[in-house]
């Protein structure tokens, strides 16, 4: 029974914790809710584009892949070969030292003509490690099936592999590495952004309000230039603002942009409330309201205790000892109320409100899953 009352105890603690960092959070909203455009919105024609390619990476310690069953692996080696004016197509291979692998890498905005970016490489054969493994000259295609980028070079391995005649351990990937710099830019992609009479701007995170305040923080930063004598940003939608560029920044549109990314604006969120049943994480928004609503929650615990019992014969009899199970079954109903869950204004009163009743997160779950199903909960909910 003391257990119990201290395990109570220690929960509503942990919940009452909860509670004052959660409202002193939002105390604090006001003063660090401003946000930068550039943090907030993408500019139209300032993105990353994903280049992926096929290639070998050699050099490794028997780890590679088996070339009897892997037999793209087999095929890429000869015709590797073949184009280093080594005939192998009539011979036995036995290598384990090679592996086919995806090379795929990120190519940033305005990256030119041999600049460096970063690989990813990832075995697709039965290649166990890759740790010593060399990549050999791979190209790397864009969308459009052009090569953008030639990557080569050390692989580096975070994770290990070791493996006994009776036991084996795995940390980390073995058979996923980088190569840090290790695709130089072949071929720029074209985008002249001095060049543009309009620029959009697109929003992470799609909202009507948020998307008027960038249109207006935008229009209001210019008012003073007598050069500029009408609004130049329009809302388009939920997440698109177009922008036009003025006169005065004719070719020099990076210039505009500079000054737009700086511009601070407070973004509206909606009342949405995230429960993560897997690691038990709930998160509510800021603008999350309660109606009224009268709870009552069940609690019945059944125990069940296993006492075996030996029973043994009399000294001078003919029977032998034999263990007699003993099973004590108990059933424990909690006399729970019906508890008045009061209107919730703010964050800070719903969680003042649940952290009265008591519960602990499982049960804030389930309480929370119900009372938006009945409606009184203005927000939407999503469990993952």
């Amino acid at each position: 029974m003391k257990n119990q009352i201290q395990k109570k105890q220690s929960v509503t603690s942990m919940l009452k914790a909860l509670s004052v960092l959660i409202c002193f959070v939002f105390l604090d909203y006001a003063a660090y809710a401003n946000s930068r455009i550039k943090d907030i919105a993408d500019f139209e024609g300032v993105r990353d584009n994903i280049l992926v390619g096929y290639g070998l990476v050699i050099g490794l310690n028997g780890t590679g892949d088996k070339l009897n069953s892997a037999v793209f692996t087999r095929e890429s080696f000869i015709a590797m070969l073949e184009r280093l004016g080594v005939n192998a197509r009539d011979k036995s291979l036995n290598s384990k030292n090679i592996a086919a692998v995806m090379v795929t890498a990120t190519l940033n905005p305005f990256s030119r003509q041999g600049t460096r970016v970063t690989v990813q490489v990832s075995t697709i054969g039965d290649a166990t490690d890759l740790r010593g493994g060399t990549l050999v000259a791979t190209p790397l295609k864009g969308a459009d099936n052009e090569v953008y980028a030639v990557g080569q070079g050390p692989v580096i391995v975070s994770g290990f592999q070791a493996i006994g005649e009776a036991a084996s351990i795995v940390k980390g990937h073995p058979t996923a590495g980088l190569i840090p710099n290790g695709a130089i830019v072949e071929r720029e992609i074209p985008f002249e952004l001095n060049t543009q009479s309009t620029i959009r701007i697109y929003l992470r995170n799609p909202d009507f309000t948020t998307a008027q305040r960038v249109t207006h923080a935008v229009n209001t930063s210019f008012l003073h230039n007598p050069q500029i004598k009408s609004p130049i940003a329009r809302l388009i939608d939920k997440a698109t603002i177009e922008m036009e560029v003025p006169p005065y920044y004719k070719d020099q549109t990076s210039l505009l942009l500079t000054k737009v990314e700086q511009l601070s604006i407070t973004p509206d969120m909606a009342a949405k409330i995230l429960i993560d049943k897997s690691s038990g994480v709930v998160v509510m928004g800021e603008n999350v309201r309660i109606r009224p609503v009268a709870i009552a929650q069940g609690n019945i615990s059944i125990k069940i205790v296993e006492t075996p019992m030996v029973s043994q014969p009399n000294s001078l009899s003919e029977g032998e000892t034999v263990v007699v199970p003993r099973t004590n079954v108990t059933i424990e109903e909690g006399n729970k109320k019906l508890t008045l869950l009061k209107s919730a204004p703010t964050i800070g009163d719903l969680v003042r409100n649940l952290n009265a009743l008591g519960v602990t997160v499982p049960e804030l779950m389930d309480i929370i899953n119900a009372i938006h199903r009945m409606g009184a909960i203005q927000a939407s909910l999503e469990v993952v």
